[in-house]
């Protein structure tokens, strides 16, 4: 039932109007041109490389199975890498929101362009100790 309830919160961030201003959502963050959800997050880790390790494979795992049934939707996804505009952002250049959010945590992303907007599928690590998270995005900002 995760994948049906991934989707549904997908289908509901595509029928959403984007907000005027950045504010918290029952699922994630809303600004103006983008909606965000955090579909699943991890417990903490302290000290457990191992389990970092296993989880960080089953996050992944849990993309490319939500991926799957998007594809059937909308067909193949473009598999993006964002380490080059993580570069590009630490060199100060402006990357748009919610790239640049995303490529500050996530390595890759999935993306579909349907009916104007661009939807998103990364899995966000920020640091060792911190959680992993399945995300989703919605955005009618073109990646820079």
């Amino acid at each position: 039932m995760t994948i049906a309830r991934h989707l549904a919160t997908i289908d509901l961030l595509r029928s959403r109007p984007f907000p005027a201003q950045a504010v918290r959502s029952d699922v994630g963050t809303s600004a103006p041109g983008y909606h965000t959800a955090e579909l699943s997050t991890s417990e903490e880790f302290w000290d457990q490389r191992s389990h970092m390790e296993v989880v960080g494979e089953q996050y992944e795992a849990e993309r490319e199975a939500l991926a799957a049934v998007l594809s059937e939707r909308w067909g193949r996804p473009q598999v993006f890498g964002l380490s080059s505009m993580l570069t590009r952002s630490v060199e100060e250049e402006h990357i748009p929101q919610p790239w640049g959010l995303l490529c500050a945590s996530v390595p890759d992303v999935h993306l579909w362009h349907v009916d104007g907007q661009w939807v998103v599928l990364g899995v966000s690590k920020w640091d060792t100790e911190l959680p992993y998270q399945l995300l989703a995005v919605v955005t009618e900002i073109d990646p820079p």
